[in-house]
């Protein structure tokens, strides 16, 4: 019986190809997330060779737990709210406001833009998440 121990080789793990792989995963999973939007419902549609596809307008208003004002990230007096929405208005008579409401602010503040919404004729809309 041979009892000797065996010279072995340094064994070594080259990993300098690893952090590229790992980074490039990293870039493709961001990317692919950006790209993604899981709300959005897949319909097959008909499609047709007169129609026209009808552009439709949209801007975000936001109001958050300090009652800042913004529209399209831009920060807004409250007193200025109904003429800058109206500019966007004139621009779009199609125009949708999708309203970004924080949960802890008071519904009389969401009513005030509510009422600007129904005297410039403009349809709101209130974003909410979906339940986990």
């Amino acid at each position: 019986m041979n009892l000797r121990k065996r010279q072995r080789g340094n064994v070594e793990v080259h990993t300098s190809a690893l952090n590229d792989i790992m980074f490039f995963l990293l870039l493709f999973f961001l990317l692919a997330s950006a790209v993604a939007n899981p709300n959005v419902v897949k319909l097959f549609l008909p499609r047709s060779n007169s129609g026209q596809s009808i552009p439709q307008k949209t801007i975000n208003v936001s109001i958050t737990k300090d009652l800042e004002y913004y529209v399209e990230k831009k920060q807004v007096d409250a007193a200025n709210l109904f003429q800058s929405i109206e500019t966007y208005q004139k621009a779009a008579p199609d125009l949708t406001i999708i309203l970004y409401a924080d949960r802890t602010i008071a519904i009389e503040n969401v009513i005030e833009l509510t009422d600007i919404a129904n005297k410039l004729k403009v349809k709101l809309v209130l974003a909410t998440e979906t339940k986990k």
